[in-house]
């Protein structure tokens, strides 16, 4: 392994700091989560102290699904699956099994981070994953990361038909500088989005409303949403692209690789010591795909899922 730096002891776990075209960001241990990432000065993502733990899922990376599953109970083979419920409010489970689990790193280098995590079999999914994530900033200080879920094998109830079901996804924040959120303008090619009911759980896929049509643009001032959406137009470079655009002409934006098929916008003002903060989050499936199949995949014992995201700033 080549000389890193990090540092140890923290309430995050270890710390990564990546280093390239004036560009600087900080991988926490726990959950994987990407704690900050700054460009040229200009800070790109949302934040949170070393010693806490990531709040709103900040930053943190979602396997082997992203959002919620219903009740926390899918049903394989006519059997319930009952996983631990994570989400008491609801009684959902929520944000895969890696939220509280640390990441060790296998490599890096002065630019670049390869992590891994293991997912055991356990309460409601009987199965033995390996994720890892590599994050890297380019010459230009442009951030990548690529995520694999590898599946080894199956136990218990699970045993039988081998193949486990998964997702991928990931929980940025972002942001341009010190420009409040209210002041963004976020544009991304949804066509559909996934209402939902008191448990935030989707009741189907629906043509998106003026409320909810980024895209020709739309100031985020007085929004609050939740929402999952669908039917991403890709752009010439077969990515998806989820832009925020200040007044003064500065823009970041998530891309997402074509698995990447549904996208979901948290705009909130619970984020600590924020007026508001906007989550982008790349998903290859929607909340509760266990049980309605919505984007859902299923790896035999040796197959991998693997997606590749990155922020791109224009400062």
């Amino acid at each position: 392994m080549n000389d890193r730096e990090y540092s140890s002891g923290r309430l995050s776990g270890e710390q990564f700091v990546l280093r390239a075209g004036g560009a600087e960001a900080t991988i926490a241990a726990l959950a994987g989560a990407l704690r900050s990432y700054e460009r040229d000065g200009v800070q790109l993502t949302e934040t949170f102290e070393a010693d806490t733990v990531p709040p709103l899922g900040c930053g943190i990376l979602l396997a082997p699904w992203p959002n919620r599953i219903a009740g926390a109970q899918w049903q394989l083979d006519g059997r319930t699956q009952q996983l631990d419920i994570t989400e008491p409010a609801t009684g959902n489970s929520i944000h895969g099994l890696l939220r509280n689990a640390g990441y060790t790193a296998q490599e890096q280098t002065d630019a670049s981070v390869t992590l891994s995590a293991e997912i055991y079999p356990q309460h409601g999914y009987g199965y033995r994953m390996t994720h890892r994530v590599r994050y890297a900033l380019d010459d230009d200080g442009q951030l990548s990361v690529a995520q694999t879920l590898v599946h080894h094998g199956a136990s218990g109830a699970a045993a039988a038909g081998g193949a486990a079901p998964v997702a991928l996804g990931a929980h940025p924040y972002l942001r341009v500088g010190d420009v409040p959120t209210d002041e963004l303008t976020l544009t991304t090619t949804a066509g559909q989005y996934l209402p939902v009911d008191d448990r935030k759980i989707p009741t189907g896929i629906e043509p998106v409303g003026e409320e909810l049509d980024f895209r020709r643009g739309r100031r985020l001032a007085g929004l609050r949403t939740d929402t999952a959406f669908a039917a991403l137009e890709p752009a010439d470079d077969g990515r998806y692209h989820h832009r925020l655009d200040a007044p003064d002409g500065r823009a970041v934006e998530l891309w997402a690789d074509d698995s990447c098929r549904y996208v979901h916008i948290f705009v909130t003002d619970l984020f600590p010591d924020r007026e508001a903060v906007v989550a982008i989050e790349p998903m290859t499936a929607p909340a509760d795909a266990f049980n309605t199949g919505e984007g859902l995949l299923w790896l035999a014992p040796g197959e991998e899922l693997s997606i590749e995201w990155g922020i791109t700033s224009w400062l």
